[in-house]
């Protein structure tokens, strides 16, 4: 038996137990899952390391280094991040709908878990812990399959998680990792119907469209994003210039920094030239349009393959349009209905903006940095969901479950 079908078939032996489990036994695992990392730092980072040196040597980009690399805040972070779920909500067995019939019958639909949860992601290892926190805080058993990048890290990581949970009420079995980090075990996962109740990709555009295209197991597809914005002619630069620069330098490395900056060209004409020096200052190559170049200096024309490239990297595009319409027409054209941004003081044009922007997070006078489970206050996130059935944006404790109808008769028959 291969591994991904013998760590799969462990994770949905546990289901019946998981689904017996208290709030309050999932949230003592939590706890010591939290604590557990904290104690285990040093190893999680000597783990990491391995994992920074080789991607050195691979020649891995700065930016996706950053995305991988570990240390105590960040790991810190990850803790919280548990501790906060446990301070949420449970949301299995909440009624979310009740109907007595006219014969009598009692009907109640609850939230119940989705089974087996899938993982596939790529360089981030904190994924590893939120994804399973969030899966067992739901009472669904979770598979995790991480990167090559990160193997070092989330086994570590893993084993630190699973030895916290054999002094829990959840069992060890309900977390799996698939360290196999060839092509040919993601391949299997997707096909791996009545094993998998669901399979949820995060990473690059790469990695989900060969998810979406090839799973016959249900996906929950988390998108690339190409997110916008863009200042209106009634932008104010004091507010305009940070949130430009929030959104494109404070982590560009992650699906909700900004890739094209679209600029009204009464803006452009008098505070382009500022905002373009804020940007170099941070780094920023800056790529434009020809009516762009007729304001500040580029490092290179913008093509139609740039506006369609998410770069997680220092790397931003720029275009001067005449009005709303225009820009409206380039996000209908090259967003990837994730995070899209207007700062405008026009309270109509930021109304028809929110209104038909088609996105998971649409956003006035704020950076699209803010579109994280954290941020929205989930605790933390098992991706941000770009698709329109089951869940949209980002994913938090709901997003990880079904519905259940509980019928009550008392002797009807049909």
């Amino acid at each position: 038996m291969s591994e991904v079908r013998e760590k799969s078939s462990l994770a949905k032996g546990t289901l019946v137990t998981l689904n017996r489990l208290t709030a309050a036994e999932k949230n003592d695992a939590l706890m010591k899952m939290a604590d557990a990392l904290i104690e285990e730092q040093h190893s999680i980072i000597a783990a990491n390391q391995e994992d920074l040196e080789r991607g050195r040597a691979n020649g891995t980009s700065s930016s996706l280094l950053d995305r991988l690399a570990l240390n105590e805040s960040r790991i810190a972070g990850m803790a919280e991040g548990l501790r906060q779920i446990v301070e949420l909500p449970d949301p299995i067995g909440d009624e979310l709908e009740h109907i007595e019939r006219p014969n009598g019958l009692k009907i109640e639909k609850i939230r119940v878990p989705l089974g087996v949860i899938g993982i596939i992601y790529e360089a981030r290892p904190n994924v590893t812990v939120d994804a399973a926190g969030l899966c067992l805080k739901t009472g669904n058993a979770v598979v995790l399959r991480g990167g090559s990048s990160a193997i070092s890290s989330n086994k570590r990581i893993v084993e630190v998680l699973q030895q916290a949970l054999a002094n829990s009420a959840i069992p060890v079995a309900a977390l799996q990792l698939i360290e196999d980090t060839n092509r040919a075990s993601v391949d299997e996962m997707l096909k791996l119907n009545g094993l998998l109740d669901v399979v949820i990709p995060r990473g690059g555009a790469s990695l989900i469209q060969n998810v979406v295209q090839n799973a016959t197991v249900p996906v929950i597809e988390t998108g690339a994003g190409i997110c916008h914005t863009y200042l209106d002619a009634t932008a104010k630069l004091d507010m305009a210039a940070p949130i430009v620069i929030n959104a494109k330098v404070q982590r560009p490395s992650v699906c909700n920094s900004m890739e094209t900056l679209l600029v009204h060209e009464d803006f452009a004409g008098a505070h382009l030239t500022s905002i373009a020096e804020q940007l170099r200052s941070n780094n920023v190559e800056l790529r434009g349009c020809e009516r762009t170049a007729r304001y500040i200096q580029l490092d290179q024309n913008a093509t139609e393959q740039d506006y369609a490239t998410e770069y997680n990297d220092y790397i931003l595009n720029i275009k001067v349009v005449n009005d709303l319409d225009e820009a409206l027409e380039h996000i209908r054209q090259f967003g990837t209905m994730h995070s899209e941004c207007i700062v405008t003081e026009t309270t109509a044009h930021a109304e028809r903006f929110l209104q038909e922007v088609d996105a998971a997070a649409v956003y006035h006078n704020a950076s699209t940095r803010f579109t994280d489970g954290y941020e929205f206050g989930f605790g933390a996130e098992i991706g941000i969901s770009t698709q329109k059935l089951h869940a949209r944006g980002p994913m938090g404790l709901p997003a990880l479950t079904s519905t259940k109808y509980r019928i009550y008769g008392t002797g009807q028959i049909r």
